[in-house]
This record gives structure tokens, C-alpha cells and sequence, in this order.
């Protein structure tokens, strides 16, 4: 019972810093520390799930909220300066990094990538390929999943054996780069998870990328 309110105390700290910018600051793209808080406050919430499932007691669920705000704030800050670093260091603007307070989503369009039908890296791209591989070498808590996908135009077969292709491709650049092949995951999905329709060629375009996934393990 002694633990009870130290545990409260904590808790409305991490709150408070998940609010501590303005109301509307875990919506606004432009406060630097929105992944921090949403971590937080995210980190919180489990931990107190699972202190409540291990404990069943109010003390078990402040104690977890407590230990998963901490964690949950020291990724989304980690994330944050990571992706800050890593922007400062691509020379291609058409490279898009997503920042979802949980990982970096790194996206290559296909086109600036390969040829059509190829899977060899163009050189020039290779690189930004090498400036990722740098960042993650300088953030090595994490795992990496290369992901490969395609429009709808072909042979859904064949669409899949050169997505699987290609994120091996761009997968191999990393790691000849220096990234730890222990670290690295390829996966093709082929047409199979597009992010826009592929009934225009500028849908059909955004389809055909490869994205690095960046997930954090501590």
C-alpha cells in the first residue's frame, strides 16, 4: 500500500507532460514533441493494462502505467531526433518519411528506384540508400522490415515475385552498407496493400514503392 501514491503522483506527471505544449498539440503536425507525448501517453496506457492483468490492483495498473509512460516517452523522443537526423541527410525530396510515434516508415517511389521490370537499384539512388543505412547503424535498437509492392497492372504473380525481388534489392544495398543482416527483413506484397486507387496512373504510381519500416525494440 505504500506504493499507491508515489504511483499516482507519477502517473499525473506523465500526463501532464503528454499535455504540457497546448490542448490540440497531439494533433498538431507542427509541435515537435507530439510523438514524445503520444508516446507517453500510449505507453502509459498499456503498461497500466498489462499492471492490471498481472496485478488485478490499483497499485499493479499505476505501477505499469508508470513504467509504459516512461518507455513510451523515451521512444517517441528517440524517434523523433532519429527522423530529424535522417531527413537532414537524403538528397531526394520524392523520399517520404512518416513519423507514426511507433516507427519510421520510409517511402521510395518505385520509379525513382529501378527501371521497368528491373530490380537493380539505380545508381543514384543508392545514395540515400547508404544514408539510411548510416542512420540506422547510429539508432541500432530496432529491427528493419523492407517492404515491397506494386500496382495492379499484370500478372498478380509475377507482381509478387518482383516486389519480393526488389525489397531484397534495396534490402541488400543497406546491408552492404553496413546495416547487421540480423536486423533486416524483406517481404513482398505484390499489389495486394495499395494506398491509392489503381484506376489513374498517378494512383498506380504511388503503388509501386518500397518502404523501409523502422521498428524500435528498446
Amino acid at each position: 500500500m505504500t506504493f499507491r501514491f508515489p504511483a499516482i503522483a507519477a502517473l499525473g506527471g506523465l500526463l501532464a507532460l503528454g499535455a504540457c505544449t497546448d490542448p490540440g498539440g497531439l494533433n498538431d503536425p507542427n509541435n515537435p514533441n507530439r510523438n514524445r507525448d503520444q508516446g507517453v501517453l500510449l505507453g502509459a496506457g498499456l503498461g497500466a493494462l498489462v499492471g492490471n492483468l498481472a496485478g488485478g490492483d490499483t497499485e499493479a495498473t499505476m505501477a505499469g502505467a508508470v513504467v509504459g509512460g516512461l518507455a513510451g516517452g523515451l521512444v517517441g523522443n528517440e524517434l523523433d531526433k532519429q527522423e530529424r537526423e535522417l531527413r537532414a541527410s537524403l538528397g531526394d525530396d520524392r523520399v517520404k518519411i512518416t513519423n507514426t510515434g511507433d516507427r519510421l516508415i520510409v517511402t521510395l517511389p518505385q520509379d525513382i528506384l529501378f527501371a521497368t521490370d528491373s530490380f537493380a537499384v539505380r545508381p543514384d539512388l543508392q545514395g540515400d540508400l547508404r544514408a539510411v543505412s548510416r542512420n540506422l547503424q547510429s539508432y541500432p535498437n530496432s529491427v528493419v522490415q523492407v517492404i515491397g509492392h506494386t500496382d495492379n497492372t499484370g500478372d498478380a504473380g509475377y507482381n509478387l515475385d518482383l516486389s519480393q525481388r526488389r525489397a531484397g534489392a534495396v534490402a541488400n544495398v543497406l546491408i552492404a552498407s553496413g546495416t547487421s543482416s540480423a536486423r533486416v527483413e524483406t517481404v513482398g506484397r505484390g499489389e495486394s496493400t495499395p494506398v491509392a486507387s489503381n484506376l489513374s496512373p498517378e494512383g498506380r504510381a504511388l503503388n509501386r514503392r518500397v518502404e523501409i519500416v523502422i521498428l524500435p525494440t528498446a
